[in-house]
């Protein structure tokens, strides 16, 4: 399993909500990142994005939009319900926070230590942050798309032991399997399933698929 703790970003770049727009702007720009976390005394209290800071720049000219960009303080246009992460989480489940709350990135916190006996409340330490790009460099090394080799779609009717049958006919031809990726079709009754080989001449194997009635085709 791939967990947002390999592969989030550790050194995070933040700022408190009273730094102002315009240094937050020139912090993007600098750090070519687009998503700034917000603590207050140590603790996430929101996040800014590159397009949150561009949304609240006033179109005046330079002198007068510098001027309010230094005024505007990053408080007033932080995202203040957080949406966070866990460093144990799968990259699987991050991939589907963010389609779901139609994000980029997520802070990663983690519990501390109680620091109220009484309550039993427990403190939030920001450890890192995971975007959209981590997600996508984890999923494409997930499928194994930069190991040399090439992918078939396979297809045929979703029943029960399908994927196991269709690698079993793979590996009786000696042929490694470094990924499957599983697509049902619930309309069709069917499912798609692509394999990634290691091998650059699939045709063995999609001839013996063929021949065992799948639908067989070569992507790459």
């Amino acid at each position: 399993m791939l967990l947002v703790r390999d592969w989030m970003t550790g050194k995070v770049v933040t700022l408190s909500p009273e730094a102002s727009v315009a240094e937050a702007l020139i912090l993007c720009r600098e750090r070519r990142i687009r998503h700034i976390p917000i603590l207050e005394g140590g603790h996430l209290v929101g996040i800014v994005t590159d397009r949150d800071l561009r949304d609240a720049s006033p179109a005046l000219g330079d002198p007068e939009r510098a001027n309010a960009l230094r005024k505007l303080r990053v408080g007033e246009v932080m995202t203040r319900s957080v949406v966070t992460a866990d460093p144990e989480d799968s990259i699987e489940n991050i991939a589907q926070e963010m389609y779901e709350h139609k994000i980029q990135s997520l802070p990663v916190v983690t519990e501390g230590p109680v620091v109220d006996e009484g309550s039993a409340v427990a403190e939030e330490e920001l450890l890192g942050i995971v975007t959209s790009s981590d997600v996508m460099r984890a999923l494409v090394t997930l499928t194994g798309l930069p190991e040399p080799g090439c992918r078939i779609e396979v297809r045929a009717a979703n029943k029960a032991g399908i994927l196991a049958e269709a690698v079993g006919k793979i590996q009786n031809l000696e042929v490694d399997i470094v990924s499957v990726l599983s697509d049902p079709d619930l309309r069709s009754g069917n499912r798609t399933l692509v394999f990634q080989l290691v091998t650059t001449d699939p045709s063995n194997v999609m001839q013996s698929l063929k021949a065992d009635g799948y639908e067989v085709s070569w992507i790459a």
